[in-house]
């Protein structure tokens, strides 16, 4: 259970979510289940967001329902000593209405038995569609169990809607809590990079082994040391020509005096994700070819992060990141001018792609890729088509989404350069990417991942320490 944010604050995010159900609207939001990660073993667990979100809450075996009205009904693991002992401990049905503010609270033994009667004359069933595996089926058997009533003047919900409509509407936008618990998150997952920068250089210089391992391990250790629960997603560490993976998951190669590493971490802080990449040089000293590929995309995230702004569309990050990397790559000779032509053509053509594969931005919260529409609500209807360049499919385009104050989102490009005809040698196998995070201001964005150096003449003096 967070106790880093009021009760209050949950119970008014139910007060809004119930006032959008509708007329004898009800809504069902189950918790994730725990998963077994080998015989006697469970992975460790982490609650379903949109619970969380609503409650607080983070014990396993748990389900809010909420009505239109307002009344909420938490069913939660019962207490019971020997469990405790084994499990650690539970708060309980007699206790979650004053630790948490519900309304009642029941044994998750009574779901089956008291949801019909929950469900029984209201008119439109809410819950999170294609999120929980087997909840359909069992929101079907409750209303089944409704059916069977309905002779003696039980009403049956005639509808079912898809609750994440409602809450990734809500989610989208963060208040000050959740701001505040990002900017701290950020802070911790700043300093474990430079912790990982400082310690590459630091065993590089003692002739030392590196792996990238050593590096995963600063991170980690840089995490939890700072109070942060867990990684919000697996860290990449990836050194030299692995950087050119965008998802690198092995951790075991060496990190090579005179090669780059990209780090792409961020820890969990109560319940928020951080989301921060750096490029660095494994002995604290760029090479020429090296700085002129980083002045690049961090002048890219520059012109991304001007961009980034209240009444901008999402894509607009995006396309300032691209415009400026399309001419990089004619001036340093990735493309050919010759072949490909200017950099209008480079991007009409999506010749960058080659480089630079994927998006610029993702929201961020409570999920490293949180949720939320990318398409702005009130033009989905206008729609366009456009036949891609490379793949030839027909793609069909939406007016991207406005940016509004209270906005999360990452501002992450790169160059990717694997060996390839026509690409100059002194470029092969360098993968770079700059990750901040921004939340959308009245007058800008406000990155919360700057206390981690970003300019290359800064991170050289931090790797010099």
């Amino acid at each position: 259970m967070n106790t880093t944010v009021p009760a209050s604050v949950y119970a008014q995010r139910r007060a809004h979510l119930a006032a959008q159900l509708g007329p004898g609207g009800i809504a069902i939001i189950p918790t994730a289940l725990e998963r077994p990660r080998n015989r006697d073993s469970d992975f460790l667990f982490r609650h379903d967001s949109y619970f969380y979100y609503l409650t607080g809450f983070t014990e396993p075996g748990a389900c809010l329902v909420l009505a239109q009205d307002g009344r909420s009904t938490l069913f939660c693991q019962p207490k019971d000593l020997e469990r405790e002992i084994w499990d650690g401990y539970r708060l309980g049905p007699a206790a979650a209405p004053a630790a948490l503010g519900v309304d009642a609270a029941h044994s998750m033994a009574e779901l089956d038995g008291k949801l019909p009667r929950l469900l029984e004359n209201t008119a439109c069933v809410w819950y999170p569609f294609a999120t929980h595996s087997g909840l359909a089926a069992r929101v079907e058997g409750w209303l089944n169990v409704v059916r069977g009533r309905v002779r003696y003047g039980a009403i049956c919900p005639a509808e079912q809607n898809d609750l994440c409509t409602l809450l990734d509407e809500m989610r989208l936008f963060k208040d000050a809590h959740e701001q505040d618990i990002m900017r701290r998150a950020s802070s911790i997952s700043a300093q474990a990079h430079i912790r990982a920068m400082q310690r590459s250089a630091r065993m590089l210089r003692a002739g030392e082994d590196v792996r990238e391992y050593h590096l995963d391990a600063e991170l980690l250790h840089a995490f939890r040391d700072a109070g942060s629960q867990y990684p919000a997603y697996s860290s990449i560490v990836a050194a030299g020509a692995n950087a050119c993976v965008l998802h690198y998951r092995a951790d075991a190669a060496p990190v090579r005096d005179g090669e780059l590493v990209l780090i792409d971490a961020g820890c969990e802080l109560d319940s928020y994700a951080s989301d921060i990449t750096r490029t660095f040089p494994a002995n604290g000293t760029f090479t020429g070819p090296q700085r002129a590929l980083y002045d690049l995309v961090l002048a890219s995230q520059e012109a991304a992060v001007a961009a980034t702004k209240a009444g901008a569309r999402f894509n607009d990050p995006h396309d300032a990141t691209v415009a400026v990397l399309a001419q990089g790559m004619l001036d340093l000779g990735l493309l050919d001018k010759n072949k490909v032509g200017s950099a209008q053509d480079v991007i009409d053509k999506r010749a960058y792609f080659q480089f630079y594969m994927h998006r610029t931005s993702h929201w961020l919260g409570m999920d490293v890729h949180d949720c939320g529409s990318y398409v702005e609500p009130g033009e989905v209807g206008q729609v366009s088509e456009r036949k891609d360049p490379l793949s030839g499919e027909t793609i069909t385009n939406r007016p991207s989404r406005v940016l509004r104050p209270g906005m999360v989102l990452t501002i992450e490009p790169g160059i990717y350069v694997r060996p390839a005809d026509g690409v100059p040698e002194q470029f092969h196998n360098i993968g770079i990417r700059i990750e901040d995070d921004a939340i959308v201001t009245g007058t800008g964005c406000e990155l919360i991942t700057r206390g981690v150096p970003v300019k290359a003449d800064e991170i050289e003096a931090l790797m010099r320490a």
